[in-house]
C-alpha cells in the first residue's frame, strides 16, 4: 500500500497562502484562491476516501482561497474607487486627446498629479522641472 496522497490539500494551502499575498494585484488573488479552492476541494475529496490524511490543511487552503478571493475582490473596489477619485479617467482622456504629442501627454500627466497633491494634500515623490 503506498502512502497518503496529501499533495493536492497541501498544494491548495500555498497555493491560498500565495493567493493572499497576492490579493493587492487583484487578478493574482483571484486566480490563486481560485485553484486553491478547486485543489482544496479535491484534497478534501481525497480524505473522505481515506486517500490523504491532511482534510484540515485541504480545508484551510480551501477557505484561505475565499478569502483570497474575497480580499482580491476587495482590493479591485479599493483601486477602482481610488482611480475615479484621483481623477484617473479625466488623465485618460486627455492622454488620449493628446496621442503622440509628447509634450502634451506630459501636460495632462502634470496636471493629474498637480490635481492630486491639490486634492489630497500630498507631494509627488519626483522632482519639480524648476529643480531639474
Amino acid at each position: 500500500m503506498t502512502g497518503p496522497r496529501n499533495g493536492t490539500g497541501t498544494a491548495a494551502l500555498v497555493v491560498a497562502m500565495a493567493g493572499l499575498v497576492l490579493c493587492w494585484s487583484v487578478v493574482g488573488g483571484i486566480v490563486c484562491g481560485v485553484v486553491a479552492v478547486i485543489l482544496g476541494l479535491l484534497g478534501r475529496g481525497h480524505a473522505s476516501r481515506g486517500e490523504a490524511d491532511n482534510g484540515g490543511i485541504a480545508t484551510a487552503g480551501t477557505a484561505l482561497g475565499v478569502v483570497a478571493i474575497v480580499a482580491s475582490v476587495a482590493s479591485a473596489v479599493i483601486w477602482a474607487s481610488a482611480w475615479r477619485d484621483s481623477g484617473g479617467n479625466d488623465y485618460l482622456d486627455c492622454a488620449t486627446r493628446a496621442g503622440s504629442d509628447q509634450k502634451a501627454v506630459q501636460a495632462c500627466t502634470d496636471k493629474w498629479l498637480n490635481e492630486i497633491q491639490n486634492r489630497f494634500g500630498i507631494t509627488s515623490p519626483r522632482p519639480s522641472r524648476e529643480s531639474a
